[in-house]
């Protein structure tokens, strides 16, 4: 089973009610996940690319690259900006990274660090933050505080999803 791209998804964020709570507990167990899903990978195949996709460890690295994006996003709407940040549809700070020359056990400190900073963010927020919104650069739609966040949580799910497609290919599975 291959899943679809993540820039061919499609987001409809429609919910009225405050499931807030609900996803910063998936964002603050993501760091949790990863480090389960990796610790069982033989750390032979994780700088491994298949097609010339990103490997594991670049997977992993990616979203510490992105949290930055988040963490400013969140800022855009809290301060009140019309429209989010754009990011670097080319990934380039992942591809220029290096992240197959960096210790696995440090990419998931890192991506646990930078992560809890995410959720200090969140963490006290009130409703009228969480339902405050800015216009998405790429999706054209406007995305407030909750959907910015639960579209955060698919992005980390799409990446774990990710390593093990490639960890399956690569054992053979």
């Amino acid at each position: 089973m291959k899943q679809v791209k993540w820039f061919d998804r499609k987001f409809h964020f429609e919910t009225e009610q405050n499931i807030f709570p609900s996803i910063l507990e998936r964002l603050s167990g993501t760091p949790l996940r990863l480090e389960e899903k990796l610790k069982t990978i033989n750390s032979t195949i994780l700088t491994e690319r298949i097609n010339n996709t990103w490997s594991i460890k670049e997977n992993a690295g990616h979203l510490i690259d992105l949290e930055p994006l988040w963490q400013g996003r969140f800022e855009d709407i809290k301060c009140g900006r019309l429209e989010l940040r754009p990011t670097d549809l080319q990934n380039t700070k992942t591809n220029l990274a290096s992240h197959n020359n960096t210790l696995i056990n440090e990419l998931l400190s890192t991506f646990r660090q930078v992560r809890q900073q995410t959720i200090r963010l969140l963490e006290n927020i009130d409703e009228t933050i969480i339902f405050k919104s800015a216009l998405h650069p790429r999706l054209k739609t406007p995305m407030r505080t909750i959907d910015l966040f639960l579209f955060v949580a698919e992005h980390d799910d799409h990446h774990l999803a990710r390593i093990t497609e490639i960890t399956k290919h690569l054992y053979g599975l």
